[in-house]
C-alpha cells in the first residue's frame, strides 16, 4: 500500500516536543509609563528597530507569548466600582508612575530568567523608565479553595474554547494524480485563483526513494486555490487512490498553538487512527494528520508565523 503524502514525513514522534523548554512560571512584564508615553510620543525609528530585533529574539528563545504597546491614558477610562454602582471616569490619569505604556507575556523556568531577559531589553523610553516583572497565579495557590479541582477544569476548558475560536478549518482535496487537470478545469468553470503550487520535485524535502511511483515527481504535492472567498488546498498526493483519503478529502484545522495542537490531536485520534504522528516538518513548526472515528480525515497543523514554543 502507498503511502499518502502526509506519511512521507511520518516517524515522528507525536509527543516530541522537539526542544520545548520546560517552562515553570508565566509572567507579567510590564512597561511603565513616562511623562513622553502619557504625552503620546511615539518612539524613534532606532527604538522602534532595537525593540523588533529584541522581540524577535525573544520569540526564537520561545519564552514570548504575546505583547503590546499602549496608548495613553488620556485616550482610556477607568470604571470604579462601588457597591453595585458603577461610575466611569475618561483619562487622563495623574499618577503617571501608577500607568503602563506595554506590556509582555513570557514563559520562563524562573524569575531570575525573566530578569536577565529584561536586562537586555532596550530602554523602552527617551528618558529614564522602569520594567516591572509580575508572576501569573498558577493553579496551584488555590488548591485550598480548589480541593476537587473543579474549578481548574472549567477554566481550562474555557483556555480551550478560547483557543478553539481562533482556530481555522480549510478542505484539502486529493487528486490522485489529476490535480493539475483539475486546477484548470477550476480556472476555467469557477475563474477559480490558484497562488501557491508546488510540485514533488520542488520539495525542500523530497519523498524517500520508492514513496512516488514513476512520473509522480512533477505532479502536485501542495496548492492552494481560491473560488470566490473560500481558500481550498489541493494535492495528488502520492499515487494513491481518492477512496483512500476520505474519499478525496481531508479537513485542514489550523490552531493558534502546539498545545492545542496535540489536545486537539490526541482527542480526534480516540477511537480513529492516527495516519501521520505530529510534529515538527518543513512547512509547519507541528503538524500531523488523523482519521477520526467517523472516519473524517483531519490535518492538524500551527502556522509557521506563529512559532514560538520550540
Amino acid at each position: 500500500m502507498k503511502a499518502t503524502t502526509a506519511e512521507v514525513h511520518a516517524g515522528v514522534d507525536p509527543f516530541n516536543l522537539h526542544n520545548r523548554k520546560n517552562y515553570v512560571m508565566k509572567v507579567m512584564v510590564i512597561v511603565k509609563a513616562t511623562q513622553s508615553s502619557e504625552a503620546g510620543d511615539l518612539p524613534n525609528p532606532e527604538l522602534m528597530e532595537a525593540m523588533g530585533k529584541f522581540n524577535e529574539e525573544l520569540v526564537k528563545a520561545g519564552i514570548m507569548r504575546s505583547g503590546d504597546g499602549l496608548k495613553p491614558s488620556s485616550e482610556g477610562v477607568r470604571v470604579r466600582f462601588s457597591g453595585k454602582d458603577r461610575s466611569v471616569t475618561d483619562g487622563p490619569f495623574a499618577e503617571t508612575k501608577e500607568l503602563i505604556a506595554g506590556y509582555w507575556v513570557w514563559e520562563v523556568e524562573s524569575m531570575e530568567e525573566a530578569i536577565g531577559w529584561v536586562k537586555q531589553c532596550p530602554n523602552p523610553m527617551v528618558e529614564e523608565s522602569d520594567i516591572e516583572i509580575r508572576p501569573f497565579y498558577e493553579h496551584s495557590d488555590f488548591a485550598e479553595i480548589d480541593p476537587s479541582g473543579t474549578m481548574r477544569e472549567n477554566e481550562a476548558n474555557l483556555r480551550d474554547e478560547i483557543s478553539m475560536q481562533a482556530a481555522n478549518v480549510e478542505p484539502y482535496l486529493f487528486f490522485g494524480g489529476r490535480c493539475e487537470e483539475a486546477l484548470d478545469f477550476y480556472q476555467k468553470v469557477l475563474h477559480a485563483k490558484v497562488g501557491l503550487m508546488m510540485r514533488h520535485s520542488e520539495s525542500p524535502e523530497p519523498a524517500p526513494e520508492g514513496m512516488l511511483p514513476e512520473g509522480f515527481e512533477n505532479k502536485i504535492m501542495h496548492a492552494e486555490f481560491m473560488v470566490g472567498k473560500v481558500k481550498l488546498m489541493a494535492s495528488d498526493g502520492c499515487g494513491e487512490p481518492v477512496e483512500t483519503n476520505s474519499g478525496g478529502y481531508q479537513l485542514a484545522l489550523t490552531v493558534p498553538s502546539e498545545s492545542d495542537a496535540q489536545r486537539v490531536f490526541t482527542e480526534l485520534a480516540q477511537g480513529g487512527e492516527i495516519v501521520m504522528p505530529i510534529g515538527k516538518t518543513f512547512w509547519s513548526p507541528y503538524f500531523g494528520v488523523v482519521t477520526d472515528r467517523f472516519g473524517v480525515g483531519w490535518m492538524v497543523m500551527v502556522p509557521a508565523t506563529n512559532h514560538c514554543e520550540c
